[in-house]
């Protein structure tokens, strides 16, 4: 195992490192909330990769300095999973000798959406971040040849968002979900698809994988894919319903029993996937443009307010 020697104290959203197969590392962001992802780091004599950079400076810091322990003098490769802040606003702190990997959309979202997720959590302490956009792109799956280990990003379609990567190590039978899989905490499907999560749930599990690394939340199985699976199944439920009923969003999400559901983090994503359940329910395309300044509104007014955002 890996971990911060010189710290002696955790605050309850301090990240830690863990080893998690032979040279595959996770950085592990409590709680896992809003903002507090995951991230990676595979060492391998020819390349280390690391996937995904943290949402702030401080966090990327620290990413970084656990990078370097590990690197020696191999070359550096950043993967980004996808196009969110928390996800890439570290890139710039593995600039400039890092080569920047992510999928074609990822690029183009990165470079259209910018610093704006830093304007809904105005207070948090960001740091001097910048968009740091990719280098390199791909369209359907790419293999990293690393030296002794392979690393294949595959993107599975529109699932969390519309240019989702996910980074498999089959020696090591490790998966890096991105958001697609998330523990313990609500799955989000505004800015992808409901249907196309689960179609990429049931690709991902085929990969067989022993060992998930989710975008948020502790490191597990391969169970955490079929929990995530039910609960969309469950939107998609009560998406039919809803309609049905001529219900809104925001009014279904109000009527809603959580039951198990409601153990997860950030329950309040419910009334997001449900405007992209119901767009889908209705004969809309994974993936197409939805109203998500609306979604992301309903969704305040479900919460009665700004969820708290610990990064």
């Amino acid at each position: 195992m890996g971990g911060y020697g010189t710290v002696t104290r955790r605050s309850a959203y301090e990240p830690r490192f863990e080893e998690v197969a032979d040279g595959v590392h996770a950085f592990v962001q409590p709680d896992g909330g809003w903002c507090l992802s995951n991230a990676g780091v595979l060492r391998d004599s020819g390349t280390t990769v690391v996937v995904d950079t943290a949402a702030t400076i401080a966090r990327a810091t620290r990413l970084r300095a656990e990078t370097e322990r590990l690197r020696g003098g191999a070359r550096l490769a950043v993967v980004n999973t996808h196009q969110h802040g928390d996800h890439t606003f570290g890139n710039s702190l593995f600039a400039p000798d890092a080569l920047f990997i992510a999928h074609d959309t990822a690029h183009t979202d990165m470079e259209r959406s910018g610093l704006g997720l830093t304007r809904l959590w105005p207070d948090v302490p960001w740091g001097d971040i910048a968009v740091t956009l990719p280098q390199l792109t791909y369209s359907d799956r790419l293999t990293l040849h690393l030296g002794t280990e392979e690393a294949e990003l595959i993107h599975p379609g529109p699932a969390h968002t519309t240019g989702d990567t996910v980074l498999w190590v089959p020696g090591r039978r490790v998966l890096f979900t991105g958001d697609i899989a998330m523990n313990g905490v609500t799955p989000f499907c505004l800015m992808g698809s409901v249907e196309g999560s689960l179609r990429a749930i049931r690709d991902l599990r085929a990969l067989g994988a022993t060992t998930v690394v989710p975008g948020h939340g502790p490191v597990c199985g391969p169970e955490v894919l079929d929990t995530c699976a039910r609960y969309l199944r469950w939107v998609q439920e009560l998406a039919r319903d809803g309609v049905s009923a001529g219900l809104s969003p925001l009014d279904a999400a109000r009527q809603t029993d959580l039951g198990e559901w409601d153990a997860l983090l950030d329950t309040e994503r419910l009334v997001p996937n449900l405007v992209r359940a119901y767009a889908e329910h209705r004969g809309g395309t994974p993936g197409e443009p939805v109203d998500e300044t609306g979604a992301f509104g309903q969704m305040l007014e479900f919460y009665g307010g700004l969820p708290p955002c610990h990064a």
